[in-house]
């Protein structure tokens, strides 16, 4: 992993992480999770071989604990790009029904195939699923605008 952000109260730096192998893309996925993108956002670029999306991602590094959970509670512009990319499949009812859909980011995840290769799949709520079949792990996750306050000021939950 290149970095991982250090928060301190005013001097907050822009995430910029890498991920390499699995253990690397669970590290991205736990501070990609809750983001939210428009279907529109997501591109792949054969000739560049790279998926990316544009993602409002949630800060989950700067969560208050305790009573104060839900006070000043941000999210900012991140890129979430897969690079050495050879076919990207979008499955499900948002990636190909709208451009204007809004989609929430549940998880990165990786299946293997063999010598290194294998799937990064992006699940998404409401069953919407994008797998980019890749040479091997190359994904960067990197806070590209200043942060603002999260509209709905709640901490995403996950009931089982």
């Amino acid at each position: 992993m290149a970095s991982v952000a250090s928060v301190q109260k005013g001097s907050e730096r822009p995430l910029r992480l890498r991920a390499d192998d699995v253990e690397d893309l669970q590290v991205v996925s736990a501070l990609a999770q809750d983001a939210i993108l428009p279907a529109s956002e997501m591109i792949w670029d054969q000739k560049m071989r790279r998926f990316a999306c544009l993602i409002n991602r949630f800060r989950w590094e700067a969560v208050p604990q305790g009573e104060q959970r839900d006070l000043h509670l941000e999210r900012v512009q991140a890129v979430l790009a897969v690079d050495d990319v050879i076919a990207v499949r979008k499955q499900g009812p948002a990636p190909e029904a709208s451009q204007d859909i809004v989609l929430s980011l549940l998880m990165l995840s990786f299946r293997p195939d063999g010598d290194g290769m294998g799937r990064v799949v992006l699940t998404f709520a409401g069953d919407a699923v994008v797998e980019v079949e890749v040479e091997t792990i190359n994904i960067t996750l990197q806070d590209v605008t200043c942060n603002y306050e999260a509209p709905s000021q709640r901490t995403p939950e996950h009931p089982e």
